[in-house]
């Protein structure tokens, strides 16, 4: 269960918070921006099989690889970008949290 509570908390949770407190003039927009990125998990349909509660996402799918990160980071750097490079990067940190009670064998 607090696997579940961390990354769906991460993922769902914290982009609103943050859109309340650091956006503003623009909660609204910033806060679907920020749940958008989940967006990104088209790419488990590439996976067999489809759901896997034992995978760990981070460098298996194409979305997830630490080139993605790499590019989702420089995103982040510029100002224009940030919202959506910061979108993506609590994507990833969802998805690290996820991996890490995998590997420890909190499930």
């Amino acid at each position: 269960m607090t696997r579940f509570i961390a990354h769906y908390g991460i993922h769902f949770i914290v982009p609103i918070v943050i859109a309340i407190y650091f956006y503003k003039e623009n909660k609204l927009w910033s806060a679907i921006i920020l749940l958008s990125a989940i967006i990104i998990d088209i790419d488990h349909f590439l996976a067999t099989p489809l759901f896997d509660p034992f995978r760990c996402s981070i460098n298996f799918h194409p979305l997830h690889t630490y080139w993605a990160i790499g590019f989702y980071t420089l995103l982040f750097i510029y100002k224009k970008t940030r919202i959506f490079g910061l979108a993506l990067l609590l994507h990833m940190l969802a998805d690290l949290v996820d991996c890490l009670f995998i590997h420890e064998g909190y499930l």
